[in-house]
C-alpha cells in the first residue's frame, strides 16, 4: 500500500488590499477592537481570503518526501534534507506538483486534514484553474483518508480536540513547535511574519517538522490505538 502525509502552511492577505465591501462583510459581527483585530489575524485559515504557500508530503513507510514552497521573487535551486527533496514555485505549481504526486496514493493520513488541509487545497486548486487528481474528502470512515485528529477524538466521541503540539507531547514526540537550534518557537501564527520576511526555506523546514511529527503520532495510533475489524470465531474470547 503506498501512503502519504501531508500538510500545508497558508497565508492571509492583507486585510487592507481587500475590498471595501470585503472588509465590511468580514468585519460584520466584530464589536470590538480585540474582535477586529482576530478577523484581520484569522484571514490566513480560509482559502477566500489565503493562499498555500507550502505544501509538504512524506511517505510513513521509506520515510522519503517533498516539500513544495513558494520564494517570491527570490527561485532557490531544489536542495535535499534528512530524506526530503525541497522545491520553490509559485502556488499554482505547488498544487500541480501535489496532485501529480499523490494520484497514484492508496491511502492519505493528516491531522484536521478534513477539517483544514483538504477544503484549502480544494478550493485554491479551483481558484488556480487545476482539476484535482483525487478525491480528498471520501467518505468520513472511509480509510483511504485517515484524519488523526478523527481517530483521536474517536470521531467526536471525546468532546475536546487538542492540537497536534498537545498530542506529541503527551507521546513524548519531538513537536515542531519546539525550540529551534536558535531557541525561537515558530507555530502557524508566525508563518505570515515569516513569509513577509522572506523566510521561506524556515516555514518549508517547519512544515518538514509537522510531517514528521504526524508521522510519529500516526505509528502510535496504528500500533496502539487502532484495533482490527476482523471477527473470525477463533479471535473471540470465550469463543468455546
Amino acid at each position: 500500500m503506498s501512503r502519504i502525509i501531508f500538510d500545508i502552511e497558508t497565508v492571509g492577505a492583507d486585510f487592507d488590499s481587500l475590498e471595501p465591501s470585503t472588509q465590511q462583510y468580514l468585519l460584520k459581527w466584530a464589536e470590538t477592537e480585540e474582535e477586529e483585530e482576530r478577523v484581520r489575524e484569522s484571514l490566513s485559515f480560509y482559502p477566500l481570503t489565503g493562499e498555500i504557500v507550502t505544501i509538504g508530503m512524506l511517505n510513513p513507510d521509506s520515510n522519503k518526501g517533498a516539500v513544495y514552497f513558494q520564494t517570491p521573487g527570490d527561485m532557490l535551486l531544489p536542495f535535499e534534507e534528512d530524506g526530503i527533496r525541497y522545491e520553490c514555485g509559485t502556488e499554482a505549481e505547488l498544487l500541480q506538483k501535489f496532485w501529480n504526486a499523490i494520484k497514484t496514493c492508496d491511502q492519505f493520513i493528516t491531522f484536521n486534514g478534513r477539517g483544514f488541509d483538504c477544503p484549502f487545497i480544494m478550493i485554491r486548486s479551483a481558484v488556480n484553474k487545476i482539476k484535482p487528481s483525487r478525491d480528498l474528502m471520501p467518505n468520513r470512515y472511509n480509510s483511504a483518508h485517515i484524519d488523526l485528529l478523527d481517530q483521536l477524538t474517536f470521531y467526536g466521541a471525546s468532546k475536546r480536540r487538542f492540537s497536534l503540539d498537545m498530542w506529541c507531547k503527551t507521546f513524548n514526540i519531538k513537536s515542531p513547535k519546539s525550540a529551534n537550534e536558535s531557541g525561537e518557537v515558530i507555530t502557524g501564527y508566525e508563518v505570515k511574519d515569516l513569509f513577509k520576511s522572506g523566510r521561506y526555506v524556515d516555514i518549508a523546514r517547519y512544515c518538514a517538522g509537522d510531517l514528521r511529527a504526524t508521522k510519529e503520532l500516526f505509528l502510535i495510533w496504528e500500533n496502539y490505538i487502532k484495533v482490527s475489524t476482523g471477527n473470525s470465531k477463533s479471535n473471540q474470547p470465550y469463543s468455546n
